[in-house]
């Protein structure tokens, strides 16, 4: 007799009803800390004597803009706090650092890749190639794709892929969602333009010149910016990318398999919570959506125990996501195996 078939309900069922409170002070309360260390930071960098006291003030931006960028995540699932219009608010708020549309990313992140996590033509997030779409491309394409498959191409693919195509250039969303999406694109180019001119104006009050405002701006905004972009595509990366992790065919895809085997629970130094937010426990996080990230590491434990051969969980490593980055490369949805370029010939 066959065992029966595991359903993403009995996965939700051992996650503690405790995970799934939403606290309107513990959210407020990260989310103050936060911003407090980002205008401190922001304000050393205006502020800095020398390139290297701005140096490590604009790798403290990016994080910091990181940081922002995952409760602003939590926000946009409406779990961060315990008022859903305040959720909203905050969302709008807290994408803004890291040029992100509200709406768009809604669409694009909770409807699309948790709907359809490493499922074959629905999650574009890191999608996959076969070999025969390899085969395809031109010589340009393939460069471009083996330069943003490299260690270190997070930059490249998420700044392309995820944010110009799927946020800046998205010009085709389903009906219901365009008006939104329009109107938080003019919300946020609009908040990017007066702190692009405020930024601008204290660089030229402080050199006397365009290139003191363009240097002022590009430190305060695009350089954290950039940052961000690579720590946030590496993020999403090391969630969903592994030797060991399966991507499925349409057909054959089902929801515990996207949710529960689809990603993982990758352990980092305690320091680097207080900028993520513990979002590398990522599989609570899949597998219900309602859980705040302050939750995770209580609702990561419950999904462990109950479920041990079938929860990733290990300590993230440099080596081996450099050695898991050299081995997926091109991809076999049938035999649900990762590939070398060298399969395509």
């Amino acid at each position: 007799m066959e065992a029966p078939v595991l359903t993403l309900k009995e996965v939700i069922d051992v996650v503690p009803a405790s995970c799934r409170q939403r606290s309107t002070p513990r959210g407020l309360a990260l989310v103050g800390r936060d911003l407090l260390l980002y205008a401190l930071v922001l304000t050393g960098i205006v502020l800095s004597p020398a390139w290297w006291v701005t140096l490590p003030l604009v790798l403290l931006a990016g994080l910091t803009v990181a940081a922002l960028f995952v409760l602003g995540h939590d926000a946009a699932h409406g779990v961060l706090t315990d008022d859903n219009r305040l959720n909203n608010t905050l969302g709008h708020l807290l994408l803004v650092p890291s040029f992100h549309i509200f709406e768009a990313w809604v669409l694009g992140h909770n409807r699309i890749h948790h709907g359809h996590t490493v499922r074959e033509g629905m999650d574009f997030v890191w999608h996959p190639v076969t070999v025969d779409q390899y085969r395809d491309m031109g010589s340009l394409r393939r460069l471009r794709h083996r330069m943003e498959w490299a260690p270190g191409g997070s930059l490249l693919y998420y700044l392309r892929e995820v944010w110009w195509n799927k946020m800046i250039r998205y010009r085709e969303p389903p009906a219901k969602w365009v008006a939104g999406i329009r109107r938080d694109r003019y919300m946020l180019y609009t908040a990017l333009l007066a702190a692009a001119t405020g930024a601008g104006f204290l660089g030229g009050l402080g050199s006397g010149d365009i290139a003191g405002a363009i240097w002022m701006i590009t430190k305060l905004m695009v350089i954290p910016f950039l940052l961000f972009t690579f720590l946030i595509g590496w993020t999403v990366y090391v969630h969903h990318i592994s030797p060991d992790i399966r991507w499925y065919t349409r057909r054959g895809w089902t929801r515990v398999q996207g949710q529960l085997d689809g990603t993982t629970i990758l352990r980092i130094p305690r320091v680097m919570n207080f900028f993520f937010h513990w979002i590398f426990l990522h599989t609570p996080h899949h597998v219900d959506m309602r859980i705040p990230c302050y939750h995770l590491p209580e609702a990561a434990r419950a999904i462990g125990e109950a479920f041990p051969d079938r929860t990733i969980d290990r300590t993230l490593r440099i080596r081996e996501y450099v050695e898991g980055a050299r081995t997926c490369k091109l991809y076999d949805f049938e035999a649900g195996q990762w590939l070398p370029y060298s399969a395509a010939g």
